[in-house]
């Protein structure tokens, strides 16, 4: 019988030691870093009407977290909470960013879609690979 003995560099073993210890750390970091790309992205596209409104303020991303059921790592951008409109009344910031992005059927509003323009796939890619390279070093 073949008997095979295989031996990994010292140096290799290492980084890959560190690799695992880092690895939680590093995908919260890359998720945060696409998460702040959507942020930014979702603010420079919304509306005029939009930008110059107290709503803005509702816009804001979650800290990164695992779900329980499958140890993902997420994070959430969006509107949360109320702001006061120009008319003095307390009104959720969830729905009117809705209105802003599907319209009303019920009124003469036209959607605006700025929610779906800001998860750009290679904007996002490009941010978590920049905050992957601070784990990871290139030879």
């Amino acid at each position: 019988m073949a008997k095979v003995k295989f031996e990994i560099p010292k140096e290799l073993l290492n980084q890959m030691k560190k690799l695992e210890q880092d690895t939680p750390e590093m995908m919260k970091s890359m998720v945060d870093a696409g998460a702040d790309t959507v942020l930014e992205r979702m603010k420079s596209n919304a509306p005029a009407g939009m930008q110059s409104s107290p709503i803005m303020n509702c816009l804001s991303k979650t800290r990164a977290y695992e779900t329980p059921s499958d140890d993902a790592i997420n994070v959430k951008v969006g509107f949360a909470g109320y702001f006061t409109n120009e008319n003095g009344v307390r009104t959720p910031a969830p729905l009117v960013a809705n209105v802003f992005e599907y319209g009303r059927s019920s009124s003469a509003f036209p959607k605006q879609p700025f929610m779906r323009r800001s998860f750009n796939k290679g904007a996002i890619t490009k941010a978590m690979e920049a905050a992957q390279k601070k784990y990871i070093p290139e030879e």
